[in-house]
């Protein structure tokens, strides 16, 4: 343990072998009603991890129905005591610490985190949250209420039902636990659509959610995609309320799937484009240093990543030489490895997004200060990119970037990393 309670930082596993690969309903194993597999990929090499099973509509039809199951009065899981929910839910904690190395050594693997970043904060995450909901389960308590006249008033809080959920890529096992602990402890049933780009950690969480002794239909795990097993997710009519963190675009759509089907209830996690103010008092070398982790952690893949940065006048030319000397010591590479500090991208098609948007980010008049273009000739690497002379009407402005793009701009505001320089 180190001096900063942090336990310490182990070596990644090596020569990993992917043993869950299919689709976990009801505490068994299935292939896709369809046949159909798709490839996961290592965004840092390009290689193929594994193929998955394909889960869609039909696969969610079975997923629910189990769930339904699952929640019906007078199931295991219904009759059993909040307390026995609460240690179900301490176990699955105990075994994710037991599986720490692996799951993190897979999380890096397949989603090009740093491997210091999974094993210490994202495994370290799931497992204080779980325990936290877990001490949840005994103490959701209702109220008695005074009221006039002869009459006994009180609230009772009672589980919603069957909950779909549908995780992002960015944080695969810390979004996965953030759903399905709140969930279990208020004593729902889930079903669970991760991202495709990501889904290996879930399954391998779907074990052991079995081991620890869930009763069957509690917990279900479909991978698949978008289109058709999440819009399956979000229009079912037996879903009692979806969960879904992602792109706003994608959160609109959902949002119109659930009105439209059974009124279900919904919660949306999504994007944004948020700002980070550096003042003149400000001590530069820790506002460069904060403004940038603000940014490029996890090569900027992050729906609250600072990606437009204030600064005030009279420190924005020493502010923006600093913030492209900070940009020049990130060390690209495998996750995996020690010294790395930036890994890649997610996947080819938000590789070129990201290249597309720089590209856009010199035609439309910004000053490009460092970086601009690929890394290296494998994997979905940026370099780590600053823009000065940014305005709001340029797109590296507006849209959510989702990557390790500084941008300083000229513009008079009040305030101005995207950064907005600032006349007061």
């Amino acid at each position: 343990m180190s001096s900063s309670g942090m336990p310490d930082l182990p070596a990644p596993l090596t020569n990993l072998t992917y043993k869950y690969t299919k689709i976990f309903i009801n505490n068994e194993w299935h292939n896709s009603v369809s046949g159909k597999k798709f490839p996961v990929f290592n965004p840092a090499t390009e290689e193929k991890l594994c193929e998955v099973e394909e889960g869609d509509k039909e696969d969610i039809d079975k997923a629910v129905k189990a769930a339904r199951k699952a929640f019906q009065i007078g199931s295991p899981w219904r009759t059993m005591n909040a307390s026995e929910r609460g240690r179900l839910i301490y176990k699955l904690a105990d075994l994710i610490e037991r599986d720490r190395l692996l799951l993190a050594t897979m999380e890096s693997m397949n989603g090009g985190k740093l491997f210091s970043s999974s094993y210490l904060m994202d495994l370290g995450g799931c497992i204080t949250v779980l325990r936290y909901c877990a001490g949840w389960a005994d103490k959701i308590q209702g109220r008695t209420i005074p009221i006039d006249g002869n009459f006994f008033t009180y609230t009772r809080h009672e589980p919603i039902g069957v909950c779909g959920q549908i995780i992002p890529w960015n944080f695969p096992l810390v979004m996965l636990i953030w759903k399905i602990g709140p969930a279990l402890s208020c004593g729902n049933t889930v079903v669970v659509k991760p991202a495709e780009q990501t889904p290996l950690t879930a399954l391998h969480v779907a074990s052991l959610i079995q081991e620890a002794g869930f009763p069957p239909g509690v917990v279900n795990i479909v991978p698949g995609y978008g289109p058709t097993a999440g819009a399956a997710i979000s229009s079912h009519m037996d879903i009692d309320k979806v969960a879904f963190t992602g792109s706003t675009e994608v959160g609109q759509m959902i949002k119109e799937a659930a009105g439209k089907s059974n009124l279900k209830r919904v919660t949306l996690e999504l994007g944004g484009k948020s700002p980070c103010i550096v003042f003149a008092d400000a001590d530069l070398d820790n506002a460069v240093e904060f403004a940038h982790h603000g940014l490029f952690y996890h090569q900027g893949q992050c729906c609250i990543a600072a990606s437009r940065l204030f600064v005030e006048e009279s420190i924005y030319d020493e502010f923006v030489r600093r913030s492209v000397e900070r940009a020049k010591k990130y060390v690209l590479g495998n996750p995996l490895t020690p010294g790395v500090t930036q890994g890649p991208q997610i996947d080819k098609e938000q590789y070129e997004k990201i290249l597309d948007l720089i590209e856009s980010g010199k035609k439309e008049g910004a000053k490009l200060e460092c970086g601009g273009g690929p890394w290296g000739n494998k994997g979905y690497f940026v370099q780590p990119t600053v823009f000065s002379n940014v305005t709001d009407d340029m797109r590296i402005a507006k849209e959510e970037v989702n990557t390790c793009i500084l941008l300083h701009s000229l513009c008079c505001y009040i305030f101005s990393l995207c950064a907005y320089k600032v006349s007061l």
